[in-house]
Protein backbone atom coordinates (compact mmCIF):
# COMPACT_ATOMS: atom_id res chain seq x y z
CA UNK A 1 0.00 0.00 0.00
CA UNK A 2 1.32 3.23 -0.71
CA UNK A 3 1.94 6.05 1.70
CA UNK A 4 0.41 9.64 1.59
CA UNK A 5 2.58 12.43 2.34
CA UNK A 6 1.59 16.27 1.51
CA UNK A 7 3.97 18.58 0.56
CA UNK A 8 3.69 22.43 0.93
CA UNK A 9 2.18 24.73 -2.34
CA UNK A 10 4.70 27.24 -2.66
CA UNK A 11 2.58 29.01 -4.70
CA UNK A 12 -0.35 29.26 -2.72
CA UNK A 13 0.92 29.76 0.77
CA UNK A 14 3.05 33.13 2.57
CA UNK A 15 5.03 33.06 6.16
CA UNK A 16 4.64 36.05 7.37
CA UNK A 17 5.35 38.10 10.58
CA UNK A 18 4.43 41.36 12.13
CA UNK A 19 6.81 43.18 15.34
CA UNK A 20 5.78 46.44 17.39
CA UNK A 21 8.37 49.34 15.93
CA UNK A 22 8.80 52.43 18.06
CA UNK A 23 6.15 51.22 20.26
CA UNK A 24 3.27 52.96 18.08
CA UNK A 25 3.23 50.70 14.51
CA UNK A 26 3.81 47.16 13.39
CA UNK A 27 6.24 46.49 10.46
CA UNK A 28 5.51 43.29 8.77
CA UNK A 29 7.86 40.97 7.11
CA UNK A 30 8.11 37.77 5.18
CA UNK A 31 9.89 34.45 4.70
CA UNK A 32 9.84 34.06 0.91
CA UNK A 33 11.64 30.74 0.73
CA UNK A 34 10.37 27.85 3.06
CA UNK A 35 9.11 23.95 2.72
CA UNK A 36 6.93 22.07 4.71
CA UNK A 37 5.81 18.26 4.99
CA UNK A 38 3.22 16.27 6.34
CA UNK A 39 3.96 12.50 6.20
CA UNK A 40 1.09 11.20 6.73
CA UNK A 41 -2.73 10.94 5.66
CA UNK A 42 -4.18 11.70 9.01
CA UNK A 43 -2.91 15.81 10.07
CA UNK A 44 -3.94 15.23 13.35
CA UNK A 45 -0.88 12.30 14.01
CA UNK A 46 1.34 12.80 11.10
CA UNK A 47 5.01 14.60 11.52
CA UNK A 48 5.23 17.79 10.22
CA UNK A 49 7.97 19.19 9.13
CA UNK A 50 9.08 22.88 8.06
CA UNK A 51 11.91 24.33 7.25
CA UNK A 52 12.74 28.43 6.55
CA UNK A 53 15.53 30.02 4.93
CA UNK A 54 16.61 32.90 6.94
CA UNK A 55 18.25 34.63 4.07
CA UNK A 56 14.59 35.13 2.42
CA UNK A 57 13.44 37.44 5.08
CA UNK A 58 11.87 39.90 3.46
CA UNK A 59 10.77 43.30 4.77
CA UNK A 60 10.43 45.48 1.50
CA UNK A 61 13.46 47.61 2.80
CA UNK A 62 17.25 46.57 1.96
CA UNK A 63 18.77 48.18 4.62
CA UNK A 64 16.53 46.36 7.40
CA UNK A 65 16.45 43.11 5.48
CA UNK A 66 20.31 42.97 5.50
CA UNK A 67 20.46 44.18 9.55
CA UNK A 68 17.71 40.92 9.78
CA UNK A 69 20.28 38.86 7.82
CA UNK A 70 23.23 39.62 10.03
CA UNK A 71 24.45 38.22 13.67
CA UNK A 72 22.55 40.83 15.07
CA UNK A 73 19.02 38.96 14.58
CA UNK A 74 18.91 35.48 12.43
CA UNK A 75 22.94 35.33 11.49
CA UNK A 76 21.68 33.76 8.13
CA UNK A 77 25.23 33.03 7.28
CA UNK A 78 25.97 31.02 10.31
CA UNK A 79 22.60 30.06 10.53
CA UNK A 80 20.89 29.37 7.55
CA UNK A 81 17.84 27.71 8.33
CA UNK A 82 14.52 28.09 10.99
CA UNK A 83 12.62 24.81 11.37
CA UNK A 84 9.86 23.67 13.17
CA UNK A 85 8.75 20.01 14.05
CA UNK A 86 5.70 19.31 15.03
CA UNK A 87 4.91 17.41 18.16
CA UNK A 88 1.05 17.17 18.72
CA UNK A 89 -1.63 18.72 16.82
CA UNK A 90 -4.64 18.84 19.39
CA UNK A 91 -8.43 19.28 17.94
CA UNK A 92 -10.37 22.17 19.40
CA UNK A 93 -13.50 22.38 17.16
CA UNK A 94 -14.46 21.50 13.30
CA UNK A 95 -12.10 24.36 12.09
CA UNK A 96 -10.12 25.03 15.15
CA UNK A 97 -6.69 23.64 16.07
CA UNK A 98 -3.73 23.85 18.38
CA UNK A 99 -0.62 23.07 16.64
CA UNK A 100 2.72 22.14 19.62
CA UNK A 101 6.22 21.82 18.44
CA UNK A 102 10.00 22.68 18.48
CA UNK A 103 10.85 26.04 16.38
CA UNK A 104 14.77 26.58 15.91
CA UNK A 105 16.25 29.69 15.63
CA UNK A 106 20.55 30.24 15.87
CA UNK A 107 20.36 26.72 17.18
CA UNK A 108 18.05 28.00 20.29
CA UNK A 109 14.96 25.05 20.36
CA UNK A 110 11.72 25.93 22.23
CA UNK A 111 8.12 24.66 22.05
CA UNK A 112 5.79 26.77 20.95
CA UNK A 113 1.79 26.84 20.70
CA UNK A 114 0.08 28.12 17.43
CA UNK A 115 -3.56 28.28 16.62
CA UNK A 116 -4.61 27.16 13.25
CA UNK A 117 -7.19 27.01 11.33
CA UNK A 118 -8.01 24.25 9.04
CA UNK A 119 -9.85 25.60 5.81
CA UNK A 120 -10.39 21.77 4.53
CA UNK A 121 -9.91 19.66 1.34
CA UNK A 122 -10.52 20.14 -2.43
CA UNK A 123 -9.57 19.02 -5.56
CA UNK A 124 -7.77 21.61 -7.87
CA UNK A 125 -9.09 21.95 -11.85
CA UNK A 126 -6.07 19.74 -12.40
CA UNK A 127 -7.24 16.83 -10.03
CA UNK A 128 -4.51 17.61 -7.19
CA UNK A 129 -6.08 17.10 -3.90
CA UNK A 130 -5.12 19.86 -1.77
CA UNK A 131 -5.68 21.04 1.87
CA UNK A 132 -5.67 24.41 3.36
CA UNK A 133 -4.57 26.00 6.83
CA UNK A 134 -4.53 29.09 8.86
CA UNK A 135 -1.45 29.65 11.45
CA UNK A 136 -1.03 32.21 14.12
CA UNK A 137 0.63 32.51 16.97
CA UNK A 138 3.20 34.60 18.50
CA UNK A 139 7.04 33.91 20.31
CA UNK A 140 9.31 36.06 22.40
CA UNK A 141 12.20 37.18 20.02
CA UNK A 142 14.50 37.08 22.80
CA UNK A 143 14.11 33.32 23.63
CA UNK A 144 15.60 32.74 20.61
CA UNK A 145 18.76 34.92 20.97
CA UNK A 146 17.56 37.88 19.13
CA UNK A 147 18.17 40.10 21.64
CA UNK A 148 19.52 43.03 19.70
CA UNK A 149 17.41 46.45 20.05
CA UNK A 150 17.69 50.45 21.20
CA UNK A 151 16.43 52.43 23.86
CA UNK A 152 14.27 55.36 22.55
CA UNK A 153 14.87 58.99 24.28
CA UNK A 154 11.18 58.91 24.91
CA UNK A 155 11.09 55.50 26.78
CA UNK A 156 10.46 52.16 25.56
CA UNK A 157 12.34 50.38 22.89
CA UNK A 158 12.82 50.20 19.28
CA UNK A 159 11.79 46.70 18.19
CA UNK A 160 9.14 44.66 20.65
CA UNK A 161 9.95 41.37 21.59
CA UNK A 162 7.17 40.03 20.63
CA UNK A 163 6.61 38.68 17.01
CA UNK A 164 3.37 37.92 15.57
CA UNK A 165 3.03 35.08 13.02
CA UNK A 166 0.53 34.50 10.49
CA UNK A 167 0.78 31.76 7.91
CA UNK A 168 -1.47 30.88 5.27
CA UNK A 169 -0.35 27.74 3.63
CA UNK A 170 -1.73 25.03 1.12
CA UNK A 171 -0.85 21.11 0.69
CA UNK A 172 -0.64 18.81 -2.18
CA UNK A 173 -1.12 15.31 -1.55
CA UNK A 174 1.07 13.03 -2.85
CA UNK A 175 1.65 9.32 -3.04
CA UNK A 176 5.37 7.95 -2.26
Amino acid sequence: MANVKWVLDPTHSELLFKVKHLMITNVKGEFRTFSASIDGEDFTTAPLTVNIDAASVFTNNNDRDGHLKSPDFFDAEQFPGLTFVGKGFKKVDDEEYKLTGDLTIKDVTKEITLDVTYGGTNKDPWGNHKAGFSVKGKINRSDFGLTWNSALETGGVLVSEEVKIDAEVQFVQQTV
